[in-house]
C-alpha cells in the first residue's frame, strides 16, 4: 500500500504554505458546513489545512485526519484548532473505535486514492465511522469532461496575493494516462518579490460515476443523492462534479 503522504505537494511545508490561497473550496465548505447543521459529531478524512474542521468545531465533536503532518502543522496552529482532535493517518487504515454523523472528504480528496484497492479501503472507513443514523459526502471530478486536455503552464499561469510573501505566480501542468486514469500533475508557485520558485507533483485517478456506485453498494454504503455540483444541482453524465450523499445501507 504506497504512502500517500509520498506526493511532495502535500508533504514538503515550503510547498503547504501555499494550499489555502491555490484551493479555496467555498462552495463545497458552504454546502458541508449547511450539512452539517443537525450533527453532533463530524470525521473529516483527508482535512489538509484543517479550515472546514475548524469551522466546524465551532459548534460539534470533530475529528480531522490526514496523512500529510506539513498540512496538520497548518490546521493546528488555525486560531479555533485547539476545539479539533487532529489525527495524523491513513484513510485507508484509520480505526478510531468511534462512529460519527457525518463523516466527509472535501477537496476531491476521494481521487487521491489511485487504485480500485484504495478507493475500496476508503470506503470501508467511511463505513466503520458511520453511525447507523449517519451520512457520508465526498466529491470526486468527472473524467468525462477531461479538463485536463490543453492546460500547461502556459496558459494556466495567474497571479495570487499571498498574506506574507505578496504577489506570487502561479501554474499548474498536468498528464493524463489513459491506461491507468490517473492525472500526473505539477504545481508551481514563484514569489516575484525574490524569484524564488516552488514546485512539485502529485497524482490523482478519475472514476466514472458508475465506477464509484458499484463500489459504494459493495462496501455496504447507500446513496441518497448525486449531486453533479456543490450547488446543489443534480448529478447528470456532463456535471462538472460526482457528488455522492449517502449512508449505511
Amino acid at each position: 500500500m504506497p504512502d500517500l503522504t509520498e506526493d511532495a505537494l502535500y508533504r514538503d511545508t515550503a510547498l503547504a504554505q501555499f494550499y489555502d490561497l491555490a484551493n479555496q473550496w467555498w462552495i463545497d465548505f458552504d454546502y458541508c458546513t449547511s450539512l452539517a447543521s443537525n450533527a453532533a459529531s463530524v470525521l473529516d478524512l483527508g482535512c489538509g489545512t484543517g479550515e472546514l474542521a475548524v469551522a466546524l468545531a465551532k459548534n460539534r465533536r470533530v475529528t480531522a485526519v490526514d496523512p500529510a503532518a506539513a498540512m496538520l502543522g497548518i490546521a493546528r496552529n488555525r486560531p479555533g484548532g485547539d476545539k479539533v482532535t487532529w489525527v495524523e493517518a491513513d484513510a485507508r487504515t484509520l480505526r478510531l473505535d468511534e462512529r460519527f454523523d457525518l463523516v466527509l472528504l472535501t477537496g476531491h480528496v476521494f481521487q487521491v486514492f489511485l487504485t480500485q484497492e484504495d478507493q475500496e479501503a476508503a470506503l470501508a472507513t467511511i463505513a466503520a465511522h458511520l453511525n447507523p443514523n449517519g451520512r457520508f459526502i465526498f466529491d470526486s471530478r468527472n473524467p468525462r469532461l477531461r479538463t485536463w486536455e490543453g492546460r500547461n503552464r502556459h496558459n494556466s499561469l495567474h497571479r495570487l496575493e499571498h498574506p506574507q510573501f505578496g504577489t506570487i505566480e502561479a501554474w499548474n501542468e498536468p498528464v493524463y494516462d489513459e491506461a491507468t486514469d490517473i492525472l500526473t500533475y505539477e504545481n508551481g508557485y514563484r514569489i516575484l518579490a525574490t524569484g524564488q520558485a516552488f514546485s512539485a507533483s502529485a497524482r490523482i485517478r478519475y472514476t466514472p460515476q458508475e465506477e464509484l456506485a458499484a463500489l459504494l453498494e459493495a462496501s455496504g454504503l447507500v446513496v441518497d443523492t448525486w449531486l453533479g455540483s456543490w450547488e446543489g444541482d443534480p448529478y447528470h453524465p456532463e456535471a462538472k462534479e460526482i457528488i455522492p450523499i449517502g449512508r449505511l445501507v
